[in-house]
């Protein structure tokens, strides 16, 4: 039976993927224009990052905070900071971004990958214990969409193992559990200002701690381990040149000062989408643990019965006639099906690191991922960002509802 679509016109919504869903505005043209205007586009020599920087650092409380040139970037920094010895172990998520399994790679340690909780997608105390072996280096945690793990149950699991804990908080920017921002709670916390996050400067990355030799290490890191400032200088180790640029820097100040009223904004509009869908039978709305505050980089809900996992993708379908554009399943499979680690292609035909790995941290098998197959087969990832207004909320509350209720009558193509 066809379809047939409300009357109703289509509402264009802001997307953070151009003006209509983003804050840039005056206050980043002027900055820019005033680090254009000093001719200093260096960080070593300009005083744009540094502020940056420092800016960081205060709001979220730590002593140190350095830019980098991405979220990859930060991950990078991080895993070099920890500087695991080649085939060291470092646990992370089988649901994220190669940009946060790549660094782990290049440092000559093999990605170990953690099982998810399935109605939030993220790792837990559990699944981390089950992989920690005696090669673990580090543990990654990765607060998908800006929804706090676990994390400090997960850190005092890592200290009882002896274990530094890295937070992956690139969708995250001032998500917050029992009190405390996430990046915070483990040894490293690391930001993405990618195009689409809640500050962006197209590409560029953060770094914090309070741990003063991780920092050094970061900041060396980031400047091909170069000594700026020490009585002798010297490239201390392998590194690379990690520096953001005064551009944007100055862009990324800017964007900062919006940072809190940004995220107050996606969380009220948030709340106000879960009330919206909360009595849609077969729609799961995001579930945040108690005492946590979720940022919304996305609207992550779930397809729940009486639908089967395959309504996912019909629904995302119907949507996108609404002109919403989600993402069922967010990503189509487990990081670990990528080929990189199917193939085992790395570094020529070497097959390194993973020739250095122990046979049970290369078992990809997916029924030891229950959580992370129920996970993303139920997953519809929802556009979200700030510059929305309660009428783009109410038409995407609308547009689900509707969908939803014409898949329960059978209303369907």
């Amino acid at each position: 039976m066809a379809m047939t679509f409300p009357a109703a016109p289509l509402r264009v919504l802001p997307s953070d993927q151009d003006a209509s869903g983003r804050t840039l505005g005056a206050e980043e043209i002027a900055a820019v224009s005033a680090a254009i205007r000093t001719g200093t586009l260096t960080s070593t020599k300009g005083k744009f990052v540094h502020e940056l920087e420092t800016r960081f650092a205060e709001m979220l409380g730590v002593k140190y905070a350095y830019a980098c040139a991405s979220g990859t970037a930060a991950i990078h920094c991080a895993i070099a900071a920890i500087d695991p010895e080649p085939g060291d172990e470092i646990i992370t998520t089988s649901i994220t971004d190669m940009g946060a399994l790549a660094p782990i790679l290049y440092q000559g340690a093999i990605p170990v990958f953690a099982d998810v909780d399935p109605l939030t997608c993220n790792v837990t105390p559990a699944t981390v214990a089950e992989k920690i072996s005696h090669r673990t280096r580090a543990i990654v945690v990765t607060h998908l969409f800006g929804n706090p793990c676990d994390t400090e149950a997960i850190v005092e699991l890592g200290e009882r193992h002896g274990i530094p804990v890295i937070e992956d908080c690139a969708q995250a920017f001032l998500a917050a559990d029992k009190g405390k921002f996430v990046g915070t709670i483990g040894k490293i916390g690391c930001f993405s200002l990618q195009q689409g996050k809640h500050v962006t400067t197209g590409e560029g990355g953060l770094v914090v701690t309070d741990d003063e030799a991780l920092a050094r290490r970061m900041y060396l890191f980031i400047n091909k381990a170069w000594g700026y400032g020490d009585p002798n200088p010297d490239h201390y180790f392998l590194a690379l040149n990690y520096r953001m640029s005064e551009l944007c820097g100055s862009v990324a100040s800017a964007q900062l000062t919006k940072l809190p009223t940004v995220v107050a904004r996606r969380r009220m509009l948030a709340e106000m989408l879960t009330a919206r869908l909360r009595d849609v039978v077969g729609l799961i709305t995001p579930v945040v643990a108690e005492g946590a505050l979720h940022s919304y980089w996305k609207y992550a809900v779930r397809i729940g019965e009486p639908l089967s996992h395959d309504a996912v993708v019909e629904i995302a379908q119907l949507v996108k006639e609404w002109g919403i554009v989600c993402a069922p399943r967010y990503i189509q499979k487990p990081a670990f099906m990528c080929e990189v680690f199917q193939k085992r292609k790395t570094f020529g035909n070497s097959g390194f690191p993973f020739t250095l790995a122990r046979p049970e941290a290369l078992d990809y098998r997916l029924d030891r991922y229950p959580g992370t197959v129920r996970g993303l087969q139920r997953l519809l990832v929802l556009p979200w960002n700030d510059r929305y207004n309660e009428d783009d909320v109410d038409y995407i509350g609308n547009a689900l509802t509707w969908v939803v209720e014409q898949i329960h009558t059978g209303g369907t193509p």
